[in-house]
């Protein structure tokens, strides 16, 4: 007797849905087709202890697993649940009222029968719902997670027995339902810091708004402790909230991961992804044989903080400029590509020198001649050049930190970012792909940041007597167009263009000595 249900194959950020059919005849043996893994294959041990331990038995006959379509790899432990669902139907020790073929069925077996979360179940979903498939049965864990898409029977099961009880219809189990909007309202701005924490250091705070309100990446530069990091984990309080599609992508990404934890549902905040710097090339980006989500993927619609950038190694940060230019990583193998969204803002900060002391106002520098420019010439050229603010922060003072003067929060400040996106939303109607001043490609910096003839005579002179870089250039009109956009102005104005041209310090002949 054929039995035939569906399962599902994750590729990327996207599902393919998966046949699975099982036919017990006459023989012996465990024969598993379709292009399985090892740990597919090992799936025969767990369905046969887990059918043991439920008070059914294995099959002693011959055994026939096809996984369609043929020539797609099929990875992971997601299928022992259809497969033993199957194997109990094919065998007629069960027999279903309701149709397993009308499903779609994931989980892990664990050898007494309960069912373990599984990875990628929100991609899955909205595949089933799709294609048109009445429900989804699935680990209760995962439930939460797949409750978010609307219009789909999802069915929460704690172990293989539940299963087979509800296709028996001998127990009822009620659809998990979530208001994906309530639930997306509800804790959207939750967040446990903000910069009204923060004492001091207005115009570090100053450029985080700008950032913000621009799309822009930001390199902050100043000695250990003075704040770097603390600011950093603060920028997501002050981005313009998730839309849904936003956090519907986010959470994708966060599921194929498999970094939602138990009984996790919607991502309604912005990321912030903070890696190590021992990190290596395909952790940040991406890869593996069976390819997953780097750390930019994970940060998409949010922020990536590399803290001490010089420390990070040369050939991860240069895999990351293609990203920071396409807002996509593209991974390729001999059988297939996958590409994984990455539309971040990084954030960088790094100490002046190895000791983190040069240009200190209280210490002194013990690094050498030379040391300081060798420590800046780790971080290449090009990777600097997609970063627009260059922010020198420098330690805060005593009466400061114990002024408790009330500080700015982070929803006074996000009012001015939301404001000022919404107006560079409207700019870039027309213009595919482009959603925020950071993103203008040469062309639209020449038609939109137009400046008077004062303003290029001021940026000419800035650029001869600082020593500014040709590729400041393009950097400094976006920034003063943000600038210009906070304050509700259609031109760009001299005060604009000034405070632009501050925020390009390494850009600077002679910063480093």
């Amino acid at each position: 007797m054929l039995a035939k249900t569906f399962g599902a194959a994750v590729y990327g950020v996207n599902a393919s849905l998966i046949t699975i059919e099982v036919v017990v005849t006459q023989g012996l043996g465990f024969n598993l087709v379709g292009l399985p893994d090892s740990a597919v294959k090992e799936s025969e041990h767990r369905v046969e202890a887990s059918l043991k331990s439920t008070g059914f038995k294995m099959p002693r006959q011959k055994i026939v697993v096809n996984l369609a379509p043929a020539d797609i790899r099929k990875e992971g432990s997601a299928y022992d649940l259809p497969l033993a669902l199957c194997v109990l139907q094919s065998s007629e020790q069960i027999t279903p009222t309701k149709s397993l073929e009308d499903y779609v069925i994931m989980g892990e077996l664990s050898l007494d029968g309960r069912l373990r979360p599984i990875k990628g179940v929100l991609p899955i979903a909205i595949e089933a719902r799709k294609r048109g498939y009445k429900g989804f049965v699935l680990p209760a864990e995962n439930a939460h997670e797949a409750a978010i898409v609307n219009s789909l029977d999802v069915i929460g099961v704690e172990t293989m027995q539940q299963a087979v009880e509800f296709f028996e219809g001998k127990l009822d189990i009620a659809p998990l339902t979530t208001d994906t909007r309530d639930l997306f309202y509800e804790t959207l701005n939750t967040y446990d810091v903000d910069f009204s924490h923060v004492q001091g250091q207005e115009n570090i705070k100053r450029a985080m708004e700008i950032a913000a309100a621009g799309g822009h990446n930001v390199i902050m530069i100043g000695p250990p402790g003075a704040g770097k990091t603390m600011l950093a984990k603060r920028l997501p309080t002050i981005l313009p909230p998730l839309t849904l599609q936003e956090a519907l992508e986010t959470t994708k990404i966060h599921s194929v991961a498999g970094k939602l934890g138990n009984k996790a549902s919607l991502i309604a905040q912005r990321p912030y992804r903070s890696p190590h710097h021992t990190i290596s090339d395909a952790a940040l980006v991406g890869g593996g044989s069976f390819p997953q989500p780097g750390e930019i993927s994970l940060a998409h619609n949010g922020v990536l903080f590399l803290d001490e950038l010089p420390e990070f190694k040369r050939s991860a940060l240069e895999v990351m400029r293609q990203p920071l230019e396409e807002r996509q990583v593209s991974i390729s193998r001999a059988r297939w590509a996958v590409e994984f969204p990455a539309n971040f803002m990084l954030i960088a900060s790094m100490n002046p020198c190895p000791c983190g002391y040069y240009n200190h106002p209280d210490k002194e520098c013990v690094c050498g001649p030379g040391v300081v420019q060798r420590y800046l010439n780790k971080i290449s050229g090009p990777l600097l050049d997609r970063i627009d603010l260059h922010v020198e922060v420098t330690p805060v003072s005593f009466d400061q930190m114990t002024a408790n003067r009330p500080a700015e929060t982070s929803e006074a400040i996000r009012e001015r970012v939301i404001r000022a996106r919404d107006i560079q939303t409207k700019r870039f109607t027309d213009d595919e792909g482009v959603y925020s001043n950071a993103m203008m490609p040469s062309q639209l910096v020449k038609n939109i940041c137009v400046i008077s003839d004062a303003g290029r005579m001021l940026l000419k002179t800035a650029m001869e007597r600082l020593g500014l870089s040709a590729r400041a250039y393009d950097r400094i009109l976006k920034v003063s167009r943000t600038i210009a956009d906070l304050a509700g102005s259609e031109e760009i104005k001299i005060e604009h263009l000034a405070e632009a041209i501050q925020y390009r310090s390494l850009d600077r002949e002679n910063w480093a000595g």
